[in-house]
């Protein structure tokens, strides 16, 4: 490794962004990260880390429990509208199988542990990448405050509207829409909210989540099959129209959401592949990479796994050698994320059926699915993450979760 220190710039301060900062931090690198909003935020949605992605974070040795405690559901499953239960699970069972059980918590949370693992300086809130020049050599980051010389390394983590993804891959047919749109929010934590199942529920063309954070508080979530741009006058009366009848606590749930901290965002994911997740010294990931819809959960918890990947291949590279540990990544990282991106997709296209008699097989094939059927699908997704040597280094001195 050089003794010189390694700069990373990262743009954008999500959850990927900030994972992959942390793992460089933990490796010497001096990382600056550039997020276009004012500041942390505490308005947002609820966000599942599932096995993989807590393993993830257990290789940069970054302790989750830190930002969310060790609350977990004690069971989860799928509901038709009239309440009655399409499959249930106990999560002690995919505790056992893979490792641990999932985690749900604020993204906020998440955020703030995150960036309080991060030396003080290190994010500029307010500064947008616009571009980046000369990544095949000695990268220049332009930003809305000014250049940034120096870089050995750039991480394009600005999302799935990718400023960059767009500037270097240009013939790249874009976003693809789903047909859906999506309304999350958060309430807050209340004695009368305690016992709540994590539960998503079906119906023709519109699902609603129901997940209870770590910290009390009550996720949900909702969609619905509309044209792209479809924006109610009323969130709460729209939400109500569609989901009021539908069983308990639903009902009750809806009337307690404040409609200036819910969320709408259509649907999209990647219309086709990247090529690759690098271009000399620039790299993609997370959303900005192989942007996917939520129907698995695996968004977030793959720009976890992006930025424990880019840490590692990363760690005790020189400056030289940066162009090919990205190359190294892009070979790791594309056929898995593009798997679940596709897989992501389908799931979709069947919750989201809108035809009664297709409804009534959908559901059917749901409550007559083997047990050990689901577990082999959960399998490819839980224990698909490795690094790409198979080791899991912890940096020397850091606890894990377990």
């Amino acid at each position: 490794m050089s003794a010189v220190q390694r700069h990373a710039v990262v743009a954008g301060a999500g959850i990927g962004g900030l994972t992959a900062a942390v793992a460089l931090h933990r490796h010497g690198w001096r990382v600056t990260v550039c997020e276009r909003a004012a500041g942390p935020t505490a308005v947002g949605a609820g966000i599942v880390l599932a096995p993989n992605a807590l393993r993830a974070f257990d290789t940069i040795g970054f302790d989750i429990t830190r930002a969310a405690g060790r609350a977990v559901p004690a069971a989860m499953g799928l509901r038709r509208p009239d309440g009655r239960w399409l499959s249930r699970a106990d999560t002690a069972a995919p505790a056992a199988r893979f490792g641990g059980p999932p985690l749900a918590l604020h993204r906020s949370a998440l955020a703030d542990a995150l960036a309080a693992a991060l030396p003080a300086t290190a994010i500029r809130y307010g500064v947008a990448v616009t571009s980046v020049d000369d990544a095949d050599g000695s990268p220049v980051v332009r930003t809305d405050a000014g250049d940034l010389d120096g870089a050995d390394l750039v991480i394009a983590a600005d999302g799935i509207h990718s400023p960059l993804r767009r500037r270097y891959f240009p013939d790249h047919p874009g976003l693809h829409h789903s047909g859906e749109t999506a309304w999350r929010t958060v309430l807050p934590a209340a004695a009368s909210l305690a016992g709540t199942a994590t539960a998503e529920t079906w119906g023709r063309g519109e699902r609603f989540g129901v997940v209870p954070l770590a910290d009390g508080r009550i996720y949900l979530y909702a969609t619905a099959v509309v044209p792209a741009g479809h924006r109610p006058a009323d969130v709460r009366a729209e939400l109500l129209r569609r989901y009021g009848t539908w069983h308990d606590p639903i009902p009750a749930l809806l009337e307690r959401i404040d409609p200036a901290a819910v969320l709408q965002h259509d649907l999209y994911d990647l219309a086709a592949p990247l090529p690759r997740f690098h271009h000399g010294r620039l790299a993609w990931l997370g959303d900005a990479a192989h942007a996917m819809t939520p129907n698995l959960g695996q968004g977030g918890c793959q720009a976890v796994e992006d930025a424990a990947v880019l840490g590692h291949l990363l760690a005790d590279t020189g400056t030289e050698d940066v162009p090919a540990a990205l190359a190294a990544y892009s070979a790791a990282r594309c056929a898995r994320t593009d798997a679940i991106r596709v897989r992501a997709r389908r799931a979709g296209r069947v919750a989201a059926l809108t035809h009664p008699l297709a409804v009534a097989v959908r559901d059917l094939a749901v409550r007559a699915t083997p047990a050990r059927a689901t577990e082999r699908a959960m399998a490819a997704l839980f224990d698909g993450f490795a690094l790409p040597d198979g080791m899991d280094p912890v940096p020397a001195g850091v606890a894990t979760r377990w």
